[in-house]
């Protein structure tokens, strides 16, 4: 009889224990009359609360441990009535403890409310950055292009490509936010991401509001820490300019993961370098993505995966002024250059123009080959010059030669983070001991074209080959390496047409 009692003593007493620890305690939200709170006493509560955390955990180890030792008991020995009620007076004393443990938590959290976080209800932050560090060198560039960079012929540099530094996290219920500074473009610093928003919301998934990027197409949407390649391909930076705007957008998927989708209205005017937009012309735009995951091989955990998806914008670029407009598309030879090499201007008499994009990926183990192309077109006033449309494509194949694969992001359509079997310099072995690591090593091919000339607007005609090599020492870090042989014919403003050739490094560090 004590025997069944002190089994059912222990197993109440650890289903209450689960219970009470699976429990959420919310962080009042309304603070107290008359409390002072300071980053002092933050400090101290932040602390106080990670030791009765850490308390907690040892005594549910320890009610563990307790459970399997009178399991044990019982099977040998189905009366071992003293020991038995030993463990009972045990089992109760750690109970004690733990509820004491717990009612010192609320004490706490109660004597600083809104910044204790505890629960899925309160709010979160989370610190993130990155570094990109380049050198750019230019072995051979004809003098027929020195008209096109500031200051005549290419100079080598190295310079520091991003240098970001971002919080984001949730609020309370469903909301959300993402707030990114950018302190690599000089004196001054600018921001990039900067947005609130709601997520699950029964119709359109996540609604975000403020400065975002818009969805152009692939590899813009794809951030700089996954991407191939050092820079972006010439047709999607000479389209879609930095990326980011001020504007509303949803974004969602389906519950089965093979369709995402990407849409909303933004300014297209950059305005993150001026904090802030000013003008009654707002240049308003409308740009939409649609995505399908065609095939995701769920049993090798994605390492084969095929990925489709269109992509449109239609806009007013003139603001009633017809040579002062947002209707300008330029690029950098695919590397860091003082100037765009590839240069519309701004195109006078633009009343309206249109994206239009389309892109796949095929990934098969270590082997990926994406493509897409992009087209846009602009509608002019007519006394300034019939309509002008200009294109451009890019192919690229790149292959893990360590056996990796690139992880595929069904919720977004994007590129995922890269992790190495085994990092660089010392890993950890099965033993316990440690043995140096490789790494992951990746060959890449892209050719990239884009053609800025039509009627009298004559921005550059252009062909890009890029043979790369990355190495992976560890998912957050890398190095990259880019050999650029490149042909710009047929325009480009006044300047000439010529070859020329670029070698880049990148070390890139993120966390």
């Amino acid at each position: 009889m004590l025997a069944k009692f002190s089994i059912s003593t222990v197993l109440v007493a650890c289903g209450f224990f689960n219970l009470s620890i699976g429990q959420t305690v919310p962080v009042q939200q309304t603070a107290t009359s008359g409390l002072t709170t300071s980053s002092a006493a933050y400090s101290f509560v932040s602390q106080e609360e990670d030791e009765a955390t850490k308390k907690i955990a040892m005594l549910e180890a320890r009610l563990r441990e307790l459970e399997v030792d009178v399991a044990n008991k019982l099977k040998t020995d189905p009366s071992p009535l003293d020991e038995q009620s030993t463990l009972g007076k045990r089992l109760s004393f750690f109970e004690d403890t733990l509820s004491a443990q717990e009612d010192s938590i609320d004490k706490l959290e109660s004597a600083a409310p809104g910044y204790v976080v505890h629960g899925h209800k309160s709010p979160k932050l989370k610190l993130f950055g990155r570094i990109h560090t380049d050198y750019w060198a230019f072995p051979n560039v004809d003098e027929t292009l020195f008209p096109l960079e500031l200051g005549g012929n290419p100079q080598d540099r190295f310079n520091f490509r991003r240098m970001r530094l971002g919080v984001s996290g949730d609020l309370n219920d469903n909301m959300l936010y993402k707030f990114e500074w950018e302190f690599a473009g000089g004196v001054e610093t600018s921001y990039r991401d900067a947005f609130i928003g709601f997520k699950d919301l029964p119709l359109f998934r996540t609604v975000l509001i403020g400065n975002q990027k818009r969805p152009y197409g692939l590899d813009h949407l794809n951030s700089s820490r996954y991407n191939i390649f050092i820079e972006r391909p010439f047709i999607v930076e000479a389209i879609n300019q930095d990326a980011r705007r001020m504007g509303i957008s949803s974004n969602g998927y389906s519950d089965d993961l093979g369709w995402n989708w990407r849409f909303g209205v933004w300014n297209q005017e950059l305005t993150q370098s001026k904090s802030g937009y000013i003008g009654d012309h707002y240049q308003p735009e409308f740009a939409s993505r649609l995505a399908r995951t065609a095939w995701y091989d769920e049993a090798s955990g994605g390492r084969g995966y095929i990925h489709l998806a269109a992509s449109t914008s239609f806009g007013v670029p003139d603001g009633n002024s017809p040579t002062n407009n947002q209707a300008r598309y330029r690029t950098r030879p695919e590397a860091r250059t003082n100037s765009r090499w590839l240069n519309t201007g701004r195109i006078a008499g633009a009343d309206r123009n249109s994206v239009f994009g389309v892109e796949s990926v095929v990934n098969i183990g270590g082997f990926s080959w994406t493509s897409e192309y992009l087209q846009t077109k602009v509608e002019r006033r007519p006394a300034f010059g019939p309509n002008v449309t200009f294109n451009g494509l890019y192919t690229q194949v790149a292959y893990v030669l360590t056996g990796e694969h690139h992880p595929w992001d069904r919720k977004t359509g994007t590129l995922g983070r890269l992790k190495p079997f085994e990092n660089f310099f010392m890993v950890r072995d099965c033993d316990g001991c440690r043995q140096k690591g490789m790494g992951a090593w990746e060959v890449a091919f892209r050719y990239s074209h884009a053609d800025l000339n039509d009627d009298n607007v004559l921005g550059g005609d252009a062909d890009s080959y890029t043979f790369g090599m990355n190495w992976y020492w560890n998912s957050h870090a890398r190095m990259q390496f880019n050999y650029i042989l490149g042909d710009i014919h047929s325009g480009a403003q006044a300047a000439g047409q010529g070859n020329y050739q670029i070698a880049g490094v990148r070390l890139m560090v993120d966390f």
